[in-house]
């Protein structure tokens, strides 16, 4: 039987890896961005264009898609794949992150949380149990256990029953799992305390998944405390399993932990800035905005082959924008996203040569980017 990850390539110089995720859906090359697709859609794009640009996973929410559509209407239509005809693999979030980013009410309890939706205000219990129902229902090739992700500045002792409640609730979780064919990840929570991310760590390691994510970070902490974190975690976690690394994702920081050995990144980033007109390039960001592009005939970036590179000009994006045309956030999105995919194919590369480190230097334009 095939191993469901697989480590190909090992760097010498620093604990990068290149490894295979086989899914149900596809087998996936790491290190991967996966594009958000909150709702079942990568915002403004369409599956084929993701699809032309090489994306190969996604992630979805299972909060968002709980209060609307509702994963038994999803069920009911043949699953999120094809209720959405994306046909590559699919990670899930449980939704503990949006519980406690969105609600205007939660109370988190022994069994569950209590919140109440920001659609309608109807209040909802979400367990263990019916998180995982939920991805089972959505058929996600990937879910991921609920877990209690506490905000930042997070004192000891909430960050202890933090820890308390993740690793019970992991355990209701692995128990209630129905999915044969559905990998399920451990969430590492323990906000900045190294004891209690070791401490979780090891409890979610003698349950055993089938991956591992470090969450709660990117939460308002600063870069060096959030890289000192994963400098102690992720040496520690299992080698034989892919590492997830949640919500983490301007170019440098992915390049960095990548470094550190994570495999799997997620963030809104690139979706959310093109639609503010913000713009990945090769020489750092760029507003698209400035009046500085209003006569310029180059595109965005002349080292990109997306297709809103290969097609339209600098003033053109600038006058779509300016004109709050909607055809602008599809534009601004596809080459964001395209973006990261070939940031991701360059990142694979750099590990082959071990070349890390000038790759390092080159997206040094991106240091002061914040997620």
């Amino acid at each position: 039987m095939r191993e469901y990850f697989q480590v190909i390539t090992q760097s010498e110089k620093s604990s990068a890896r290149i490894g295979l995720l086989h899914t149900p859906h596809g087998t996936v090359k790491t290190p991967v961005f996966m594009p958000v697709g909150t709702q079942g859609s990568v915002k403004a794009l369409s599956p084929e264009d993701l699809r032309e640009h090489n994306v190969s996973m996604i992630l979805c929410n299972t909060y968002h898609l709980y209060l609307r559509p509702g994963h038994k209407l999803i069920a009911g239509l043949g699953g999120l794949h094809k209720f959405m005809n994306w046909h590559g693999p699919i990670l899930t979030d449980s939704g503990g992150f949006q519980v406690y980013s969105l609600s205007k009410l939660r109370s988190i309890e022994e069994d569950g949380v209590l919140f109440q939706s920001h659609l309608d205000g109807s209040r909802h219990f979400l367990t263990p149990e019916l998180a995982m129902e939920i991805q089972g229902d959505l058929g996600s090739d990937i879910a991921m256990i609920l877990d209690d992700c506490p905000a930042y500045p997070c004192d000891l002792q909430r960050a202890k029953t933090s820890v308390k409640i993740t690793l019970k609730w992991a355990k209701r979780a692995k128990l209630s799992k129905r999915c044969e064919d559905q990998a399920l990840f451990g969430i590492v929570q323990g906000s900045v305390y190294k004891e209690l991310r070791i401490k979780c760590l090891e409890g979610l390691m003698e349950m055993g998944f089938d991956g591992y994510a470090i969450g709660g970070l990117a939460v308002g902490e600063d870069r060096a405390l959030r890289f000192q974190v994963l400098e102690d975690l992720v040496p520690l976690l299992p080698k034989d399993k892919p590492r997830y690394l949640m919500g983490v994702g301007t170019p440098l920081e992915i390049l960095k932990a990548v470094k550190l050995g994570i495999d799997m990144f997620d963030c809104v980033l690139p979706t959310r800035n093109a639609r503010n007109g913000s713009l990945f390039t090769s020489q750092g960001r760029l507003n698209i905005r400035n009046s500085c592009h209003a006569m310029d005939k180059s595109p965005c970036d002349p080292e990109c082959n997306c297709y809103t590179c290969r097609n339209y000009s600098r003033a053109y994006l600038r006058h779509l924008y300016v004109s709050k045309e909607l055809l602008a956030y599809r534009l601004g999105t596809i080459h964001n996203v395209a973006f990261y995919t070939r940031l991701m194919e360059r990142v694979t590369k750099a590990i082959e040569a071990d070349s890390l480190s000038s790759l390092e230097r080159e997206l040094e334009p991106y240091n002061n980017e914040e997620v």
